[in-house]
């Protein structure tokens, strides 16, 4: 079987960005564990710690990243080989997904059930059979899970996206558009004019499904492939650069908000132009392809996963810290990203590589940036 090679400079480093964004923002969130101020950064609208919109955005860079990654090696898969193996694409998403996110299921099940907190089966049935998004919707998370709800997002997006990939024939960006705008309108319908007070689990399930911001990568995937020339020389402006990375800049500090209707999408679609503005590099302004990011994006699934449980763990063991004034927050970002990486670099090492070997098996078109 003949394969041919794909390497896309900085998706890692996007990945990197977006792992620690999350990670950031859930400390934030379980600062009160530690008997700190979860409140450090401000209150959103329904009175939760604002630390909540980064970890929402964070995970709206992962999905357009996939959604761009994974659209591009189907395209070329299809180009190469006149059609798209769908067997073994189900087979590559298995052995890089479900390895840890059922390893990590059983080592959270370990620790509720030494916390004395009971699950109800139901629940723990829905996080197995990937469908984390329905209890998150719900407010009916397992702790330690509850960022659970993307990676099933992401897997149900998967079951018939290569599907509509391999038998669309043409226009397939129209009927992603279409997708996108139906969506979009009836999310603003659901938020701000359906009548009564079931309107607010309507939007929610859009919010969380977010279909459309995988979407959105999958656009810039076949417009990157076609050449299309007013979508590059946009993105690869330095202008448009300065634009987009002043934008990741304010969402670092919490500060990106344009309305909360379409701040994840456009969170999206800056993702897209700045994988643009590393792929074709004459203007990008920030250089992603370097070591550090490169190595945080390599283990940014296993960051992703096991952070949770970190943070659980670290509350226990420091309910107090005695340190003074700001260096008590400094210390609990600072042992949760540490720990956080090391554990995800201990998995990804003895662990997940084992997999991903298996996974180049069935690999048409090889990315080591997967």
């Amino acid at each position: 079987m003949s394969k041919r090679e794909l390497y896309i400079d900085g998706l890692n480093g996007i990945r990197a960005i977006a792992a620690i964004g999350v990670i950031m923002a859930h400390v934030t969130t379980h600062l009160s564990n530690f008997n700190l101020n979860p409140y450090i950064l401000g209150v959103m609208e329904d009175g939760s710690p604002k630390g909540y919109i980064l970890g929402g955005q964070g995970v709206s860079m992962f999905f357009a990243l996939s959604g761009f990654l994974i659209t591009y090696l189907l395209l070329l898969e299809k180009e190469e080989k006149s059609k798209i193996n769908i067997r073994y694409f189900y087979i590559r998403r298995i052995l890089r997904i479900w390895p840890l996110y059922y390893f990590f299921i059983i080592l959270c099940a370990i620790a509720i059930h030494f916390s004395g907190e009971n699950i109800n089966t139901t629940t723990w049935l829905l996080y197995i059979f990937y469908l984390p998004n329905i209890p998150f919707i719900l407010n009916a998370c397992i702790p330690v899970l509850t960022h659970y709800w993307s990676l099933g997002v992401e897997e149900q997006f998967y079951l018939f996206w290569p599907w509509i990939v391999a038998k669309v024939k043409r226009k397939l960006e129209w009927c992603i558009l279409g997708y996108i705008i139906i969506t979009m309108i009836l999310k603003v319908w659901a938020r701000y004019y359906l009548p009564g007070h079931d309107y607010s689990y309507l939007y929610k399930f859009i919010n969380v499904t977010r279909f459309q911001c995988m979407l959105i990568g999958a656009l810039g995937a076949i417009w990157y492939l076609k050449n299309n020339s007013m979508f590059l020389k946009i993105c690869n402006n330095k202008i448009t650069q300065l634009l987009v990375w002043g934008c990741i800049g304010t969402i670092a500090i919490n500060k990106f908000h344009i309305a909360s209707v379409t701040d994840n999408e456009l969170v999206s679609a800056i993702t897209v132009v700045i994988i643009i503005g590393q792929a074709m590099k004459t203007n990008r302004l920030i250089n992603l392809q370097t070591r550090v990011p490169d190595f945080l994006g390599k283990i940014s699934y296993g960051m992703y996963v096991y952070h949770p449980l970190i943070i659980w763990g670290y509350s226990y063991l420091f309910p107090n810290i005695g340190l003074p004034g700001i260096t008590k927050y400094i210390f609990v970002y600072s042992i949760v990203i540490l720990t956080t990486v090391l554990v995800a670099y201990c998995s990804y090492t003895y662990f997940e590589k084992w997999f991903l070997k298996l996974k180049l098996n069935y690999s048409i078109i090889n990315s080591s940036r997967l």
